[in-house]
């Protein structure tokens, strides 16, 4: 958690488990609690600014995977509070904590959004990963958490990469290392 978090951290955590490892968990999972807060609002910005051919399909495509990943948001966040964390998700305190640029494509085509937007899931869904192997050292219940999250979100990256994925099986984005790139490899 960050020093801001810190003084808000209960003086217990759930039992069998020390105060120095709550309060490594719970600076990992407050870290994929923003990331997936800011990728719900990133896929609902889409949601909002996509354009052009197969715009409805995309367009409804996303709106499943908003729910799906405020679940998760509210999930990590009940996670927090049980091990004595305080979660906190205002707008200020989450631009705070973000480690990554904002996203950065407005109102744009629907393969250009999907290639930024395998971009974000590359960079969400490896963190979640790290996540995960950490957890499994650490506090089992919270990797089995971030597991079933995962699974849920690598689905969600196929779903994005199947049209992006040629029929020889090449990804357009596979080289691509910023949002602009993947969006231009995409829409070409």
């Amino acid at each position: 958690m960050t020093k801001n978090n810190q003084h808000k951290l209960a003086k217990f955590t759930v039992p069998g488990m020390n105060e120095t490892t709550a309060s490594r968990v719970l600076s990992t999972l407050d870290n994929r609690m923003v990331a997936l807060l800011d990728l719900a609002l990133t896929l609902k910005h889409v949601h909002w600014n996509v354009v052009g051919p197969n715009f409805i399909s995309v367009h409804e495509m996303l709106d499943p995977q908003v729910d799906s990943v405020r679940d998760m948001t509210d999930t990590i966040a009940e996670r927090i509070a049980t091990l004595g964390g305080t979660p906190l998700g205002t707008p200020q305190s989450i631009s705070d904590r973000r480690t990554w640029n904002d996203y950065s494509l407005g109102k744009a085509l629907v393969m250009e959004h999907l290639g930024a937007l395998d971009l974000v899931y590359n960079g969400v869904n490896s963190d979640h990963r790290k996540a995960m192997i950490e957890m499994g050292e650490l506090d089992p219940v919270s990797e089995d958490m971030l597991i079933g999250q995962l699974t849920n979100l690598e689905q969600f990256q196929w779903f994005i990469r199947a049209h992006l994925e040629t029929s020889e099986g090449d990804l357009l984005t596979a080289n691509d290392h910023t949002e602009s790139a993947a969006a231009k490899s995409a829409g070409s």
